[in-house]
């Protein structure tokens, strides 16, 4: 009876012995040996292993799996539109450029340190080139109009409302002239140049009267002839006649007084120190960041984020297309020693395999069971 137990326990043994190690060596194989040996020319069964011989196949299947059923455009557009993935996103973005909206760097800095060619004189030229263009453009537009086809309505009607206010503006200055005591020795002068050029009948009329009086009497009269209305209609229908000549006058008369060269020398020079870039990009990026720093994080970022991660998800199956992920797997790969890959598969399935090999010799001890139990009924 012993001796029937003992031939059981080793059939069983030897079984679970058999399956382990050929579990154990069918694994073994799957990598090794890592290149094929001959004998002569006569190259020996099962070299190279498994997975060697068909590198090229298995970096192709992989390339195939990832492209088609792990990184696929649709998992990453899944992965992009998720709102954990944009909040995450926005929350890196202003982590990132608060440092830029606090810099005390000036514009000039800034633009020197991301090497964007800009600087005041190139802005400057830029500036000066497009005021010579627009200065020659609106030249060559307005020098056959006439002044009120240029000239707004508006203002036309504005400039017509304001004549009676000119002629009394006018007739008060002249009134103030002539009553104050220059205008009044500019009068007895005139007064007395005109009896000068009349010789000897002015003498003998400025001997009778005294010229003087002559000057007291003509002052009054002045003054009276000013604030007449008559007067004043004079003015304000000269002023309108004009006004209205002003109006048919064509632009060129008062453009060609000017030389092109002098004018646009002029407004170049009036835009720049207008515009007074080089002020502008002397002062820290902070004072032209800061003001907008709570509308730009709170409100602007979201919604740019929201629609670059749009725009990316539209764009992402053109883009793997043009990366050729799969052709950048089945690469690298390829590009592995089959140390290197065999590191990498046991380093994922390596409790897998064990539990293969345990397997093994758990099927081999069973079978082990069932010969020992087939021996006994044979005997």
């Amino acid at each position: 009876m012993l001796d029937v137990f003992i031939l059981f326990l080793f059939m069983v043994l030897i079984g679970a012995l058999i399956g382990g190690v050929t579990n154990s060596l069918a694994i073994k194989m799957l990598f090794r040996p890592y290149k094929a040996y001959y004998i002569g020319k006569f190259k020996i069964p099962f070299t190279p292993g498994l997975i060697p011989k068909r590198r090229g196949e298995l970096a192709e299947q992989l390339g195939k799996m990832v492209v088609d059923h792990l990184i696929t455009p649709e998992s990453l557009q899944k992965k992009v539109m998720n709102e954990n993935f944009q909040n995450d996103v926005t929350s890196w973005l202003s982590e990132e450029l608060k440092p830029v909206f606090t810099s005390d760097k000036t514009v000039n800095e800034w633009l020197e340190t991301l090497q964007i060619p800009v600087s005041s004189h190139r802005l400057n030229g830029w500036l000066e080139e497009w005021a010579a263009v627009k200065v020659k453009d609106t030249k060559a537009v307005y020098t056959s109009k006439k002044l009120e086809e240029v000239l707004p309505e508006k203002w036309q009607a504005k400039a017509e409302e304001h004549i009676p206010e000119i002629v009394n503006f006018i007739a008060n200055r002249a009134e103030a002239y002539f009553t104050s005591p220059e205008g009044k020795a500019k009068v007895k002068v005139m007064i007395d140049d005109f009896l000068k050029e009349r010789g000897m009948l002015g003498n003998m009329l400025g001997m009778f009267l005294g010229n003087t009086s002559v000057a007291d009497k003509v002052q009054p009269e002045i003054v009276k002839f000013i604030k007449h209305e008559g007067t004043q209609e004079i003015l304000f229908n000269l002023l309108t006649k004009e006004w209205s000549k002003l109006k048919q006058t064509k632009l060129e008369d008062f453009i060609n007084r000017l030389p092109e060269e002098d004018l646009i020398q002029g407004v170049q020079a009036s835009l720049v120190k207008l515009v007074n870039i080089e002020a502008h990009l002397s002062k820290p990026l902070s004072h032209w960041l800061q003001p907008h720093q709570d509308t730009f994080f709170q409100t602007q970022l979201p919604k740019w984020v929201d629609r670059g991660t749009d725009l990316l998800s539209k764009k992402i199956p053109n883009l793997m297309e043009k990366m050729h992920l799969q052709q950048i797997v089945q690469e690298q790969v390829e590009s592995f020693s089959v140390e290197r890959l065999e590191e990498l598969v046991l380093g994922i399935s390596r409790r897998e395999f064990k539990m293969i090999t345990y397997l093994g010799a758990l099927l081999g001890g069973v079978i082990g069971i069932v010969q020992g139990i087939i021996a006994l009924f044979i005997s």
